[in-house]
């Protein structure tokens, strides 16, 4: 049955008009790590220049971000893979394509408890799309407030942002901390340094063990207070090979580089997987012959504190 769920959704989109999922092609099946149930893991799911995390605790799943509409049978196919047959949430961090664009295909294939977006209109097909297919679970996407909190199994999902309206797509992107144990995750989606400010403005405790580094490592990110606040001890990057923007840009490597955070990218490990046992977290990757690069000191130095030696 799993087989047909892709051709089924191909031909329901064809029904429907929808240019979603054309040409649909159907990705070969790739083993992944199996998971416990006291444990929490998150799926860094490697879709290029984009941003897709499928998060797993106690049976229950929540997936951020879908890539853009082109990873739509990826997405689709690697929730296959992992067995799921419902997800309990679905966020959408903000509105742009490489974050929105293959979440229509998953809300059309996987019935979903609750689905969040900073906002319910947007001027794209994709979006227009993600809102339909949430329409037809008769679902109301949620816009939350900064503080309000789910249950993920055993883990605690809080949203820490956006605490303002923003003008800037970016800067909406909707921000979440996963605790498990005494491990947590930071998911930034695009947010951008003024945006990242008023979090720590408002008194967001952005502490977490690893940071999902916002807008692909683009300098407008990841400034040196945010990345001081959230003291991670790794970073991941969703980014595509030899993208045309240049990320992760030489400004974020050197930042993560002079605070010692290894960063683990997309681009060079596949996808990337890790497993929290509410005390350590373990991380394996999709390509066994890639080692995490050496992390660049930056050419120029920055004052810290003497007597905390930050």
């Amino acid at each position: 049955m799993k087989k047909l769920i892709p051709w089924l959704l191909s031909l329901c989109l064809l029904l429907t008009g929808c240019s979603l999922l054309d040409p649909f092609v159907t990705l070969p099946h790739r083993e992944q790590p199996t998971t416990q149930a006291n444990t929490l893991a998150v799926h860094f799911i490697d879709v290029g220049q984009a941003d897709c995390a499928l998060v797993e605790c106690g049976g229950e799943y929540m997936i951020i971000d879908g890539g853009n509409v082109d990873d739509s049978d990826l997405v689709v196919t690697y929730l296959q893979d992992q067995g799921v047959e419902e997800l309990h949430t679905v966020i959408c961090s903000h509105a742009h394509e490489d974050h929105v664009g293959g979440l229509a295909a998953v809300l059309a294939v996987y019935p979903t408890g609750q689905v969040l977006s900073p906002t319910r209109t947007y001027s794209s097909a994709c979006f227009d799309d993600f809102m339909y297919y949430a329409d037809q679970q008769r679902l109301t996407v949620t816009i939350p407030n900064p503080g309000d909190t789910l249950s993920l199994g055993g883990a605690t999902v809080t949203v820490l942002g956006p605490v303002k309206s923003y003008p800037d797509p970016n800067n909406t992107s909707i921000i979440v901390k996963v605790e498990f144990g005494s491990t947590s995750f930071l998911f930034t989606g695009d947010m951008e340094k003024e945006a990242e400010t008023d979090m720590l403005d408002y008194g967001m405790d952005v502490k977490a063990d690893v940071l999902k580094v916002g807008h692909h490592g683009s300098s407008t990110s990841t400034g040196y207070r945010f990345l001081y606040e959230v003291d991670p001890e790794y970073a991941v990057v969703s980014v595509g090979a030899d993208n045309t923007y240049g990320h992760p840009h030489r400004e974020t490597v050197a930042i993560l580089g002079d605070a010692g955070v290894p960063m683990l990218r997309t681009d060079e490990l596949g996808t990337i997987l890790a497993v929290s046992d509410g005390q350590d977290i373990t991380f394996t990757w999709e390509n066994q012959n890639a080692q995490p690069g050496d992390i660049e000191p930056a050419d120029t130095r920055y004052i810290g504190n003497k007597n905390s030696k930050k």
